[in-house]
């Protein structure tokens, strides 16, 4: 097993990098974009509240819009802030028809990437056309070395998502994540990573 210790001695030295990252992206299919408060009835109705796509997530299903609500205006202030850039996809031509969210979480010299996506979009490829962009956007600025993912071991979608855009399984995380539709209890977790 691989025991990975993570250090961060200046947390917001690298604020700069996430700051550069680009207030939109875009992909061949996909526009990723800063959340809007109008964003929190079509997230909810599209997956928040779904118990599949919610299934290996950190938070619990959406029981009514003002849970949205508050997430959208959490997700807002963390962009303005700088610490993340939670980036909401959406199909091009389609840009207030939100399909998912991935974020982008500043770690000093490195980005740790979270993300979901509706039901009806699994298997398309979209988010791993997602997970890509924001890779390669992060590995080419100059203080970014590193962009990460975990997923538990039994996501094997999610797995695959990270090995299409280019991550290596680098090795397990015994009791790192606590996934609170599953278990109480941390649970057994992939680190995938791409590097420069």
């Amino acid at each position: 097993m691989l025991l990975i210790f993570l250090q961060i001695t200046e947390p917001y030295r690298g604020l700069s990098m996430l700051l550069s990252l680009p207030e939109v992206l875009r992909t061949p299919r996909l526009t990723l974009r800063k959340p809007r408060t109008s964003d929190s009835a079509v997230i909810f109705d599209a997956y928040a509240q779904d118990t599949d796509v919610v299934r290996y997530m950190v938070w619990r299903p959406h029981r009514a819009i003002a849970d949205t609500e508050a997430f959208i205006a959490y997700c807002i202030q963390e962009w303005d802030s700088g610490r993340s850039r939670p980036y909401v996809l959406a199909r091009q031509g389609k840009e207030d028809q939100a399909i998912g969210m991935l974020e982008a979480s500043l770690h000093d010299h490195m980005i740790d990437i979270g993300y979901v996506l509706q039901r009806k979009d699994w298997g398309a490829g979209f988010m791993s056309e997602a997970v890509h962009a924001v890779s390669e956007a992060a590995l080419a600025l100059p203080h970014c070395f590193r962009v990460q993912a975990s997923c538990d071991t039994e996501n094997r979608a999610s797995a695959r998502t990270l090995e299409k855009a280019g991550f290596v399984l680098e090795g397990k995380l015994a009791r790192h994540l606590v996934l609170p539709n599953l278990a109480e209890e941390p649970r057994q977790c992939l680190l995938y990573a791409r590097c420069r």
